[in-house]
């Protein structure tokens, strides 16, 4: 399948998850669409990059080591990503990696995921706690950085900062998780 040819498919991809998630096994079927999927979702500026990053995430839920040798490549771009729809998914993606690479099970991404990828991470996290996203980009933000924190000693500072100035002027949920992650925080 071409890039044009899975562009033109993914017009076809929906909100229900049954349909991501046929396309994502179909993806998963076909390791080969990885970087035309890749491709075609940082076409930022393209309403089918949305529907891309879903299919995408799902891919990830599903197959999460799938995204190794990709790495390079969605890490460099992902803060370019913009539009709300393509934003929550690839805000889910980072909470995968780091989850797995943090995971108390071993996972092929501990082995995978650089200090570099990290840092990446690390800056598109904190690009959508202070930009005006919705709740679920900042509350996979928040629990990606609350992780990559463990290791990486300033994270908490920041984070601590950003939660407490932004507390009063966000949504019930952002609250909420805000609350969860700070308490962790203090355990610490």
């Amino acid at each position: 399948m071409t890039t044009e040819q899975l562009y033109d498919e993914l017009n076809y991809v929906s909100h229900s998850r049954a349909n991501r998630l046929k396309y994502a096994n179909m993806v998963i079927a076909q390791p080969e669409l990885i970087p035309k999927l890749l491709e075609i979702l940082f076409l930022v500026d393209d309403k089918v990059s949305c529907r891309a990053a879903w299919v995408f995430e799902f891919m990830c839920g599903e197959k999460l080591e799938e995204i190794i040798p990709h790495l390079n490549h969605f890490t460099d771009n992902i803060n370019k990503v913009y539009l709300d729809s393509a934003v929550r998914p690839a805000a889910k993606v980072c909470e995968y990696l780091v989850k797995a690479y943090y995971s108390k099970e071993e996972h092929a991404i501990r082995g995978s995921l650089t200090s570099q990828h990290k840092e990446k991470i690390v800056e598109a996290c904190f690009d959508w706690m202070i930009n005006d996203e919705k709740i679920a980009p900042k509350a996979y933000a928040m629990n990606t950085l609350f992780l990559l924190g463990k290791e990486i000693d300033w994270i908490h500072s920041e984070l601590t900062l950003i939660l407490e100035r932004d507390f009063q002027m966000q949504s019930s949920g952002y609250k909420a998780r805000a609350r969860h992650i700070l308490k962790k925080i203090k355990k610490r």
